[in-house]
């Protein structure tokens, strides 16, 4: 295992809007989860349907599938930059670069 990685993983976080049924939303993940196999970075998916999601559903309804990247700030606190984002369909190489974006963030 190489040390510098293992933090780097826990330095960008990658976070997948979905919903159920969402043919481009199974696109993306498999893009998203393509590219974690390459490169770990804490990664979630949020159903925007879940009424506990409520509030990402009242900015996403009609965009999903939507990936956030963003690096930690501050690991103590878990504090987040402003994500960037990708939009209804992405590649992996364009995950893969922002996820590089986020983790040069923390250098």
């Amino acid at each position: 295992m190489f040390p510098t990685r293992a933090l780097f993983s826990q330095a960008v976080r990658v976070t997948l809007f979905t919903r159920a049924g969402c043919g481009l939303c199974d696109t993306a993940k498999h893009a998203v989860t393509q590219v974690h196999k390459r490169k770990p970075f804490d990664y979630s998916e949020l159903d925007i349907m879940v009424p506990d999601n409520k509030p990402w559903r009242d900015v996403y309804e009609f965009d999903v599938p939507v990936l956030h990247v963003q690096s930690i700030q501050d690991q103590a606190k878990q504090a987040l930059s402003d994500p960037k984002k990708l939009f209804h369909r992405w590649t992996e190489q364009e995950v893969e670069n922002l996820v590089d974006e986020a983790e040069k963030q923390q250098k």
